[in-house]
């Protein structure tokens, strides 16, 4: 397992737990170089004594597979390899350089030639796809990988949706009120996100009141590897102290989604899953100059309502629940995914195949998100 960032290892998980069990099997770690590398070493510790090889000896070694879920330095590694997506499918065009034109359309990040191939050659064995679609994508990016692709559907989503019918249970968690509203607040990294952008978490807790709302923030990882924890809870310091509560790095944070009332995002994963998964979806941030419009998030763009800043949120929030249609949520739920509830069993068979394996007996389905835990505030 090439675990390149705290986002790519939490991915990961889900291809190790269909074959950790196995007694033919032994799972090891390594880690390779990226930019947001701050944190994964702490990350790969807390898996409970997994063996995490230093990346030079894992060059160095013949493996039967190797599964990563982001491109950087996979080329070197001495295995047949399979690549996922890191979030919830292929959506944000790759980032322009500075000071350079590009010719022609941006390519999406993750079915680009740039990353896929190496002196013309396609580096991974296997391709993880979520749906048909990114097919036609892929074919048309980079058609050299096409033939390596394969639609396998995203675990994510499929754990999302066998915890609904447990929503209470989630609510109770994360002591929800029987009258209280819950709003997530995720944001994705950069510049441009709700957390580079926004003053909205503080909005919120200023204008909701807390008897009445609880306000849960969502942040991606790579916002505390590129500024640090310290940093971070200083920034949120303040919108902490009248009642905001914020999922910390190593806590769980699937479940928030499961038990949210609202969603009130950006452009990033987070945002997509909570309304792929029915919940009343509101855009504080959203940068459509670097959003795939035929990518999911592109599909969200054209059904969720944006914060508008000179209304009461309130009111926005009422509106967004009032006019959310059965359709939106079942557009944005068809372009995640095109194999519902198949992921596990198809990314097992996948991960055999490759290692020339006969399958264990069992079938693999998808578990509940576990339940969420946040880390009670202790500033001044």
């Amino acid at each position: 397992m090439i675990v390149h960032t705290v986002t790519s290892g939490q991915r990961l998980l889900e291809a190790v737990q269909l074959v950790q069990s196995d007694l033919r099997v032994q799972v090891l770690f390594t880690i390779a170089k990226d930019v947001f590398n701050n944190g994964v070493e702490e990350f790969v510790e807390s898996l409970d004594g997994g063996v995490v090889l230093p990346w030079q000896q894992a060059v160095n070694e013949r493996f039967d597979l190797a599964v990563a879920a982001s491109l950087g330095s996979v080329h070197e590694i001495n295995a047949p390899l399979i690549v996922m997506e890191h979030g919830a499918g292929f959506n944000k065009f790759v980032p322009r350089t500075p000071g350079r034109r590009v010719a022609g359309a941006r390519a999406t990040y993750g079915m680009d030639p740039q990353r896929l191939l190496r002196d013309g050659a396609v580096i991974p064995d296997a391709i993880v796809l979520p749906h048909q679609s990114d097919l036609v994508r892929l074919a048309r990016q980079c058609p050299q990988a096409l033939p390596s692709a394969e639609v396998i559907g995203d675990p994510i989503y499929d754990r999302l949706a066998v915890s609904l019918d447990d929503r209470a249970l989630y609510r109770r968690a994360l002591d929800v009120r029987p009258r209280q509203k819950l709003v997530a607040v995720s944001s994705t990294w950069g510049t441009e996100s709700l957390f580079g952008k926004s003053d909205l978490m503080s909005r919120l807790v200023r204008q909701l009141p807390a008897s009445e709302y609880k306000v849960v923030a969502l942040l991606h990882p790579n916002i505390w590897s590129a500024h640090g924890a310290r940093q971070v809870r200083a920034w949120l310091a303040d919108s902490q102290r009248r009642g905001l509560q914020v999922v910390q790095p190593q806590d769980e944070w699937l479940g928030v989604l499961v038990a949210a009332d609202w969603v009130v995002g950006d452009h990033g994963s987070a945002t997509l899953y909570g309304a792929s998964i029915g919940k009343p979806t509101l855009l504080a941030r959203f940068p459509s100059e670097d959003v795939d419009p035929n990518s999911p998030l592109g599909e969200l763009a054209a059904v969720a309502p944006r914060i508008n800043r000179y209304q009461p949120l309130a009111t926005q929030l009422t509106r967004a629940a009032a006019a959310l249609k059965p359709e939106h949520s079942q557009r944005v739920e068809e372009r995640i995914t095109s194999a519902p509830g198949q992921f596990h069993r198809n990314m097992r068979r996948l991960m055999y195949r490759l290692m020339n394996l006969r399958q264990p007996a069992s079938i693999p389905v998808a578990t509940p998100v576990p339940m969420p835990f946040l880390t009670p505030y202790h500033g001044g």
